[in-house]
C-alpha cells in the first residue's frame, strides 16, 4: 500500500490520524445511543456502514482518498467493541462477567492475529489476481466477512438484559436475566437525559479507573506498532510473511492471560492483584526496551510480556462495571471514556520521542544562541537574526555538540 500510494514522509501517520479522529469523537455519544436506542439495530447498522468503508479502502488509488476511508472506517468502528461491552455488562452477574468480558475481548487480538494470517496469505496467493494488489484484497475478503455477521446481528442480538425483545428468549426467561442481575446489583436503564453527565462526574469511581485506564494503555504501546516495527528492521531474519505472523504472537499471549486471570479473578472475587502484577509487567518490560541494547531474547520477550500484560484489559473493564452496577447509562460513558483517552494515551505515547527530540534541539540551538551571543558572533538564527559565516575553535566545537545531541535524540526516536 505503501508504495502503491506513495505514501511518503508523513502521509502514514495523517492516515492513522484520521482514522484516530474518526474513532475517538464519536466514542461517548455512540455509547449513550447504545443505551438510549436498540442495540440490535444500531450495533449491526454501524457495523455495516464499517463495511462499506472498508471495501471503499480496498479501491481508493490517492492518498487523499485513503483519508477521507479511513476517518469513516475509524467513525464506523466506535460502536461495537464498547457498545458490546456495556450489552454484555447489563446480563451477567459479577462473579460471571470477568470471563464473559474477556471472551468477548479475546475477539479482538484474535481478529488481529487472524488478519496478520489473512494479510500473508492474501499477499502470497492473491497479489495480482484480477489486476489487484494483495492489500486490496485483505480489505475486499474483511467485508466479505463483516457484511452477513452484521445483518445476523439484527436478527439475534439481545439489547440489554432489561429492555430486550429479542424473540428467542421466553418472556420467563427474560424476566430471570433481570432479576438475577438485579439481585447481584446491577439495576435497570434510568434513561438518558440532561442530567446524565452530572451524575457521571459526581461519581468517585469516574476519577479512579479512569486515569488507571489511561496509564494502562500508555504503558502498553510498546506491545504492537514498535514490536512489528522492531521485527520489520530484523530483514536478515524474517521474511514479510514471517513478519505478519511472529507479528500475532504477543495477541496470542495476550488471549492467554484474559483468559487465565478473568477466570482466577471471578472465582476469587478480587481483582487489584492481577492488575497490580500486570503494572509489574508493564514497568519491566518498558525498562528493558528503553536500555534498548540488551540480548534478542530478552528484547524479544519484553514485547511478548507487553502482550501479555495487555490481556488484563478486560479485567480493568469488569472491575469498571462492578463498581457502576448500579447505573446503567453512567456506565456506558465511563466505559467509552476510557477506551477513548486509552486510545489518546497511546498516540500520546507514540509523540514522547519526538518530543525529546525536539526539546533536546531545541535547548542545543539555545545554548549555542547564547554563546555565541556572549561572544558577539551573533545568533544561530533563532530570533531571526545574521548568523556569524565565521566560528572560532570553541564554537565550532560547540556546534559539533549540537549535532551530537540531535543525533542522539534521533536514535531515541527510531528505536522508540
Amino acid at each position: 500500500m505503501k508504495e502503491d500510494l506513495h505514501l511518503t514522509g508523513n502521509r502514514l501517520n495523517y492516515i492513522n490520524a484520521a482514522y484516530e479522529v474518526g474513532y475517538v469523537v464519536f466514542q461517548v455519544p455512540s455509547n449513550i445511543l447504545v443505551t438510549k436506542y436498540p442495540a440490535h439495530y444500531y450495533l449491526p447498522a454501524v457495523e455495516i456502514f464499517w463495511g462499506i468503508f472498508t471495501l471503499g479502502t480496498a479501491f481508493v488509488n490517492t492518498y487523499e482518498q485513503l483519508v477521507v476511508m479511513r476517518f469513516f472506517v475509524g467513525l464506523s468502528s466506535t460502536a461495537c467493541y464498547i457498545g458490546c461491552l456495556t450489552v454484555i455488562s447489563s446480563w451477567y452477574k459479577k462473579n460471571e462477567l470477568g470471563r464473559r468480558n474477556a471472551l468477548f475481548w479475546c475477539a479482538n487480538p484474535l481478529g488481529t492475529m487472524f488478519a496478520g494470517y489473512l494479510q500473508a496469505a492474501a499477499y502470497t496467493n492473491l497479489n495480482g489476481h484480477s489486476g489487484l494488489q494483495g492489500w486490496r484484497w485483505l480489505f475486499i475478503i474483511c467485508t466479505v466477512i463483516t457484511i452477513p455477521i452484521a445483518f445476523v446481528g439484527f436478527f439475534f442480538f439481545p439489547d440489554t438484559a432489561d429492555t430486550t425483545t429479542t424473540r428467542w428468549l421466553s418472556d420467563s426467561e427474560k424476566a430471570l436475566a433481570k432479576s438475577r442481575i438485579e439481585a447481584d446489583g446491577f439495576m435497570p436503564s434510568k434513561g438518558v437525559n440532561l442530567g446524565l453527565f452530572k451524575r457521571c462526574l459526581k461519581r468517585l469511581d469516574f476519577y479512579i479507573f479512569v486515569p488507571l485506564t489511561v496509564i494502562f494503555f500508555t504503558c502498553l504501546y510498546g506491545y504492537n506498532t514498535p514490536y512489528i516495527l522492531w521485527l520489520k528492521s530484523q530483514k536478515k531474519k524474517y521474511s514479510i510473511p514471517m513478519v505478519n505472523n511472529l507479528g500475532t504472537v504477543s495477541s496470542a499471549v495476550g488471549v492467554v492471560t484474559a483468559i487465565s486471570v478473568s477466570y482466577y479473578t471471578d472465582i476469587t472475587g478480587s481483582r487489584w492483584e492481577a492488575a497490580l502484577l500486570a503494572g509489574v509487567v508493564c514497568v519491566f518490560s518498558n525498562i528493558v526496551l528503553a536500555v534498548w541494547k540488551v540480548p534478542y531474547g530478552l528484547h524479544f520477550f519484553s514485547y511478548l510480556a507487553l502482550g501479555a500484560a495487555h490481556g488484563i484489559g478486560p479485567l480493568l473493564v469488569t472491575w469498571t462495571g462492578e463498581a457502576l452496577a448500579d447505573d446503567l447509562e453512567t456506565r456506558s460513558i465511563v466505559f467509552a471514556v476510557q477506551n477513548t483517552l486509552g486510545e489518546v494515551a497511546g498516540l500520546v505515547a507514540a509523540c514522547i520521542s519526538a518530543l525529546f527530540l525536539g526539546n533536546a534541539v531545541l535547548i542545543a540551538l539555545v545554548q549555542r544562541s547564547r554563546k555565541n551571543r556572549a561572544k558577539g558572533l551573533g545568533t544561530t538564527g533563532i530570533a531571526g537574526e545574521e548568523t556569524a559565516v565565521s566560528a572560532n575553535d570553541e564554537n565550532d566545537l560547540t556546534q559539533k555538540n549540537t549535532l551530537q545531541v540531535a543525533v542522539v535524540a534521533n536514535d531515541h526516536s527510531e528505536v522508540k
